[in-house]
């Protein structure tokens, strides 16, 4: 359960909590503290976050590192609108509960207690029991997800013409061009196909992400692939 904000979205994974807590930066802590949640439960179907670390507000379509590696594991992301907590009502209910025991005098350092946090994951998933869930604990429920994680699939594009690699500094070079893309893509493999004379359809997995020729040096950006898509798990 990372304490940003993020509620994961499991097959069949009714209201428990992960138990898995960090301290989202740097990004080296973050996939290590999800790797271990994802070789202990699967890989969800989705991550619902609000506008804290998965978004980088200057980045192409506010992507950052961590929710590109999400994308590459197949987990789709959900972004709550700003301002809108309800939309991740169930997890901001978990931090209601968290905080009713909690002395407020102790502040940050009580929710840095590890043991402390054991018992509240705990207690909240086999011990107290959910009106939603009619009265029974999510352990009694809960089904871990069958999409294992076995680290990041390769990426191939077999219906486009070219595959090309984002360099360290976010661009894509071709015909001693080079065509500003974005930072948070470094080191990915990105695919081009070339939908007019001149001009390229630059797409990311399945995700189109825009065009560019080779007389302009930035990608002229679609609508955002990657918008808010809510599920029905609030």
């Amino acid at each position: 359960m990372p304490q940003a904000g993020a509620a994961a979205r499991f097959p069949k994974f009714p209201r428990g909590e992960s138990g898995v807590w960090m301290n989202l930066r740097p990004l080296v802590g973050m996939v290590a503290a999800f790797e271990r949640l994802f070789h202990q439960r699967g890989l969800p179907l989705a991550i619902r976050s609000d506008n804290g670390a998965v978004r980088s507000p200057n980045a192409l379509f506010n992507l950052s590192k961590l929710s590109v590696w999400w994308l590459r594991l197949g987990i789709a992301i959900e972004l709550i609108k700003s301002g809108r907590p309800q939309q991740n009502g169930r997890h901001e209910r978990m931090h209601l509960t968290l905080k009713k025991g909690n002395d407020p005098a102790a502040g940050r350092q009580w929710l840095a207690t590890a043991g402390t946090l054991r018992r509240f994951v705990r207690e909240l998933n086999a011990e107290r029991p959910h009106e939603a869930l009619d009265m029974k604990c999510p352990a009694e429920l809960y089904t871990a997800s069958v999409r294992s994680y076995a680290g990041l699939p390769g990426l191939t594009y077999p219906f486009h013409d070219r595959e090309v690699l984002v360099t360290a500094c976010g661009r894509l070079c071709r015909h001693r061009k080079r065509t500003n893309i974005s930072t948070v893509l470094a080191g990915q493999k990105l695919c081009i196909k070339e939908v007019d004379e001149g001009i390229w359809l630059v797409s990311f997995m399945h995700y189109d992400l825009g065009y560019f020729d080779l007389k302009q040096k930035t990608l002229q950006p679609l609508d955002n692939p990657f918008g808010t898509r809510l599920s029905s798990i609030s």
